[in-house]
């Protein structure tokens, strides 16, 4: 089952395209992994398909009813900063108001749905602290945890365990991997090309405008694209514990 469908799309912002000709289809039971260097295109993408940026080209997302949209898919940006000073499980509770019709009170359901989301995220501790006072990587898991209680078929997540700490960054992609188990799929843009080899089933490499590679990462982690698009070389190599991938150097 398709849970997300891009073809054929293009972005210009201010004048300068981003990318063009992109087409994919994200299934269920996915964790998909967006890489690519610095200014591929990578948010614009996910925004694209959100159609929170204005695009060519069809998206199976982007003309749904807001409401529908946000029943559908789940969408936590590259900014991680808390605005208002509530308490953790308000903030998480905030993502199941697309569930919830105009002035409906939280359900038993509702509360269910957060109760997962913060043991998900380990934040059962914290879910009567101030959101604005915890530390930034706390933030960070607070917002993935608002995201998942959203409890949508697809979450769309913009590098969201950067700032985190090396255990919390592996439970979080561990999550997503879990979410994607349950038979929903995850999109995420991710720096850490060790952790996306790891966890993610499936990699899409954006460089130069255009969709370099898709496929297992094996395949999509080859060295002519390393090379051509990142400048590195790495080490690749299975162990009982999955694959560990090290970038070594710099060839440019």
């Amino acid at each position: 089952m398709s849970l997300l469908s891009l073809h054929d799309m293009a972005v210009s912002l201010r004048g300068r395209p981003v990318f063009s000709g992109v087409s994919l289809t994200v299934g269920a039971g996915e964790v998909v992994g967006l890489i690519g260097p610095n200014g591929a295109g990578k948010t614009t993408l996910m925004r694209a398909a959100l159609g929170l940026v204005p695009a060519s080209g069809r998206s199976s997302l982007a003309d749904l009813p807001a409401r529908d949209r946000a029943r559908r898919a789940a969408w936590m940006p590259q900014s991680h900063e808390i605005a208002w000073p509530v308490d953790v499980e308000t903030l998480v509770t905030l993502g199941r108001i697309p569930h919830l019709g105009a002035g409906q009170s939280v359900r038993p359901e509702d509360r269910a749905a957060v109760d997962r989301a913060l043991s998900q995220m380990g934040l059962q501790d914290l879910r009567h602290r101030t959101a604005t006072r915890l530390s930034g990587g706390e933030q960070t898991r607070a917002l993935v945890a608002r995201t998942l209680a959203q409890d949508t078929p697809l979450v769309l997540a913009d590098e969201p365990i950067a700032g985190l700490d090396p255990a919390h960054q592996i439970s979080t992609m561990q999550c997503f991997q879990d979410i994607a188990a349950q038979g929903k799929s995850v999109v995420v843009s991710i720096h850490d090309l060790g952790l996306a080899v790891r966890h993610c089933t499936r990699l899409i490499l954006l460089a130069g405008g255009r969709l370099v590679a898709d496929g297992a990462p094996v395949d999509v982690l080859t060295p002519d694209n390393l090379r051509a698009e990142f400048g590195i070389s790495a080490h690749f190599v299975d162990t009982p514990q999955g694959p560990v991938f090290q970038p070594l150097e710099v060839l440019r």
